[in-house]
């Protein structure tokens, strides 16, 4: 069977199992899948499993042609007589009043964070670069208005925010977009058939095809750039992490030290005092979720943001209206011509005007593309302009008015209105890189580089929306003792520029390989975008890093920490997925074993959970081995993620035969997006699974029957692929038998499961009555044992596995595997948590395996 090859097959070098529709068109290798192909007909066989579906997975390998198809149909899916409709965007179909209630909630929840850098990027700018002169302010001002339009709107607004996976955003997003269009990852758990899931949506081959194939060959063919492109990815996520401490942190200080402008009694110590108890209950109230919070906070935005138009416009006015001259990119060229040194390291703080970019991108699970483009380009961006202006126009009356120069230019009879509301944007700014640290780290769990963590869905609506509980306390404290260590904004300020930039540089990196790999654009438009954008990133680097021993080394350290936990967790992982598939049981013993398995078979389903996508697990001989009796049916689940966001539930279940019929075992594949809720109840989850196995065991009973009527024409079981075909009135293309492609044109419309065994019969060709009844009473015998095993009762069997290095290992491979990834294992939530499954229907053993 195609389960039982052997672990250097999993790991797929072949192309003829890439999960790109594109490499079947152009690349499939026909021995290599003719191969496979015999290898899983003499398994079945040797089962006396006959599958016709099965053996057909890739049927049309030998296809060159280059079309457009959909989710190809395959009798493993319990659904497969149904064809999928498109996954779509739960935001694609609001009308307009919607939309702008989203764009409203947008304000709350992800322009927080660039909407309060006007609280500070001056103030960290000219404590490096001192005025000494109007065009000093002028060249600092230039810098700060292109730096605003070239990052947030040209890089993320018009760019970045296109590269979500289907309405999701951020490191991991992009991650996954390449693991679906490539074989990136390192956990070999890939199979073909998760490119049939409606919501893999891949692309149409372009002029620029070749150029993206060779690329993927040579993604998915180096180990080494595999690994590359996960560290890649893990440092963005860590630096996501890091940005939502120091996001609260600074945003939080900043706005309190304002008192320091109004009340001179007030010293650095209260401010500290004053900010952590702002923090505390900041982290207390995310736990209300990004709706709440983000209708109640959206009023207090608009409100700021206008604040910060009116008085930019006033302080226009009032003191200088040349400083609209600063639009003018030469006064850039003066500022560094005429400060040089100070200048660049002017530039960490500049950068700070940015700070909320990535917010846009990685919060986009939570709001619709055009909900964050529209508010940020009519409504975000034009008030940090005028804002940015108004103070430039105070500064150039008041040179020494530089530091809390965003206060000092306030109105005395609005200063304390505008105070309070200030507070409120830097408390609600501090939930933007929050809300986009929970997506991120929901992300990188389901794709198997985050531990398990407890994970609340906020909104009934939006299942994006999401709170983890131990990671908003570990924040908390982290960002409690940040406050209190750094003693001064510009200190923040470069441990701010640190985690912000280490974010955009990954992120500007994926963004290019999804250009070349899957936009499939010109050339050139790639080599512009990287090497302008990673250009001026990496001069805003150089100039932080500059400055890392003034205190902003800690933020750098708790990266790295959280980027180890990531790594020791992937690597631990991945060896425990790869010595499982090489202790999997063979069929050979299996046979030897015979249908009671050695043992006795007691009434009653067994879910056996496991990683093993294919073969069966070393813990089921550990069970064979403990337990006195084994149940009737043995179900081996595996709760797989897919690199997309949502799968379908009607394409959830994918089911095989392990063995032959007699022993009632076979394989379940729970596939689940990785934005996907697992919230069912083991009750619910039980009905599921058994009514798809009932539908995939009908399905088979129809197959074989079709199969057998056309034994007598040989001719028209060996016709091309292209007569195993269906072609949607869309232009997809789908793979089904013969005759099902013939009812499929009979009746004009997509093709529905049969209920029962006598639809069953109306669709069989004509035969002898005895072999349709043979094959009925076989039908109906197998689907009576079910329903009795089911009323016998469902036991859950978990096999626990963990790793040891073998005492010949190395000593850091000893001490990663033996004390790190253990203690992250022992400490993480159980996955049958989810479930809620009682105690009474669990039976564990343990197993220890040597890596």
């Amino acid at each position: 069977m195609a389960e039982e090859t052997s672990g250097s097959e999993i790991n797929g070098a072949g192309l003829s199992s890439m999960e790109s529709l594109e490499s079947r068109w152009v690349f499939q290798n026909d021995d290599e899948s003719e191969i496979d192909d015999e290898e899983e007909d003499m398994e079945d066989e040797d089962d006396s499993v006959h599958r016709t579906g099965l053996d057909s997975e890739d049927d049309d390998s030998g296809e060159q042609r280059l079309i457009r198809t959909g989710p190809r149909i395959d009798s493993f899916d319990v659904e497969a007589l149904e064809v999928p409709g498109a996954h779509r965007n739960e935001y694609e179909d609001y009308n307009l009043r919607r939309k702008i209630m989203l764009a409203f909630q947008t304000l709350g929840v992800v322009f927080g964070d660039v909407g309060t850098s006007p609280l500070y990027t001056f103030d960290v700018m000219f404590s490096k670069a001192h005025i000494n002169g109007n065009e000093d302010i002028l060249g600092a001002l230039s810098l700060v208005l292109y730096t605003l339009i070239l990052i947030p709107l040209v890089k993320y607004v018009f760019v970045v925010l296109w590269a979500n996976d289907d309405g999701e955003g951020g490191t991991f997003a992009l991650y996954s977009l390449i693991c679906r269009h490539a074989k990136v990852s390192l956990i070999p758990n890939q199979l073909p058939s998760d490119a049939r899931i409606s919501s893999f949506r891949l692309k149409v081959p372009s002029a620029e095809l070749e150029r993206s194939l060779r690329i993927k060959e040579r993604l998915e063919n180096s180990l080494t750039l595999k690994k590359l492109l996960l560290t890649l990815v893990l440092a963005g996520t860590a630096m996501v992490i890091a940005d939502g401490v120091i996001t609260a942190a600074m945003s939080v200080t900043s706005a309190v030290g304002g008192l320091k402008v109004e009340v001179t009694a007030i010293k650095h110590d209260e401010v500290v005092m004053i900010s952590v108890a702002f923090l505390i209950i900041l982290f207390s109230v995310q736990k209300f979720g990004t709706s709440k919070v983000g209708m109640a906070v959206g009023p207090a935005l608009l409100i700021w943001f206008c604040s910060l138009a009116g008085i930019g416009i006033y302080n226009l006015v009032k003191y200088d209206s040349s400083v609209l001259r600063a639009f003018n990119p030469i006064h850039i060229y003066y500022f560094f011509k005429r400060n040089s040194t100070e200048a660049w390291y002017a530039l960490g703080g500049c950068l700070l005007c940015a700070t909320g970019s990535e917010a846009m991108f990685a919060d986009l699970c939570y709001f619709s593309v055009r909900s964050v483009q529209l508010t940020f380009t009519f409504l975000v961006l034009p008030c940090l302009l005028l804002g940015y202006l108004g103070q430039a126009a105070y500064l150039m009356d008041n040179h020494a008015g530089a530091e809390q120069v965003f206060f000092s230019s306030i109105p005395s009879a609005v200063f304390w209105p505008v105070f309070l509301i200030a507070n409120i944007a830097a408390l609600i700014a501090s939930r933007a890189m929050t809300t986009a640290t929970f997506s991120c780290i929901k992300q990188s769990t389901a794709l198997g580089c985050f531990p398990r963590l407890k994970i609340i869905h906020t909104s009934r609506k939006f299942m994006g929306q999401i709170y983890i509980p131990v990671l908003n306390w570990f924040l908390l404290v982290v960002c409690l003792v940040f406050v209190c260590c750094i003693s001064t904004i510009t200190e923040m300020g470069n441990a701010y520029g640190i985690a912000e930039l280490g974010v955009m540089m990954m992120t500007t990196i994926l963004v290019t390989i999804v250009m070349l790999l899957i936009w499939q654009i010109n050339i050139i438009i790639v080599l512009s975008f990287v090497i302008f954008f990673l250009g001026v990133e990496l001069t805003f680097f150089s100039s932080v890093l500059w400055s890392v021993g003034d205190g902003s080394w800690i933020i750098l350290v708790f990266a790295i920490i959280m980027f180890f936990i990531m790594y020791v967790w992937n690597y631990g992982s991945k060896l425990k997925y790869e010595t499982e598939v090489k202790q999997k049981l063979s069929m050979d013993l299996m046979r030897e074993l015979g249908s009671n398995l050695g043992t006795i078979r007691a009434p009653g389903i067994g879910l056996l959970y496991n990683e093993l996508v294919k073969g069966i697990p070393a813990i089921f001989g550990h069970f064979l081995t403990t337990l006195p009796a084994i149940h009737s049916m043995v179900i081996f689940v595996c709760i797989k993620y897919v690199p997309v966001p949502v799968v379908p539930q009607s394409e959830r279940f994918l089911f095989r035969r392990v063995c032959p019929k007699g022993y009632h075992i076979f394989r379940c594949i729970a596939r689940y997006g990785y934005k996907d809720v697992r919230k069912e109840n083991h009750q619910t989850f039980e009905q599921l699974l058994i009514e798809s196995l009932e539908k995939f065991i009908r399905r088979e009973a129809q197959e074989r029957s079709l199969e057998s009527d056309g034994d007598d024409d040989t001719d028209s079981e060996n016709e091309s692929s292209s007569s195993r075909v269906l072609i949607a009135p869309n232009g997809s293309v789908y793979s089904l038998g013969v005759p099902l492609l013939a009812e499929y044109k009979e009746k004009g419309k997509p093709i529905s499961e049969p209920s029962s065994s006598e639809e069953v019969k109306t669709e069989l060709p004509s035969g002898s009555d005895s072999g349709i009844s043979d094959a009925e009473q076989s039908l109906e015998r197998e689907l009576s044992f079910i329903r009795k095993a089911k009323e016998s009762g469902v036991v859950y069997l978990l096999g626990h596995g963990d790793i040891r290095a073998r005492k010949d290992s190395w000593f850091i491979k000893k001490l990663i595997i033996n004390y790190f990834y253990a203690f992250l294992r022992k400490n993480c939530r159980r996955g049958i948590a989810n479930l809620s499954v009682p105690h009474s229907h669990l039976m564990q053993v343990g197993m220890t395996y040597m890596v």
